[in-house]
């Protein structure tokens, strides 16, 4: 019975994982699409930055 729960656990455990880790890459590739958009719709008159930092 307790090998059983153990791989239930380890399979919970790397579901888990796998499933932050796809949430980290959509959110990377939203950040990445707001970077280049911003990047491209700078504002004419600046000195090329559009970012305050």
């Amino acid at each position: 019975m307790v090998p059983l729960l153990l791989v239930l656990l380890l399979v919970l455990i790397l579901a888990g994982a796998g499933f932050a880790l796809k949430i980290l890459w959509w959110v990377a590739l939203a950040v990445l699409v707001l970077w280049l958009i911003g990047f491209v719709a700078r504002p004419k008159g600046s000195s090329g930055r559009w970012y305050r930092w």
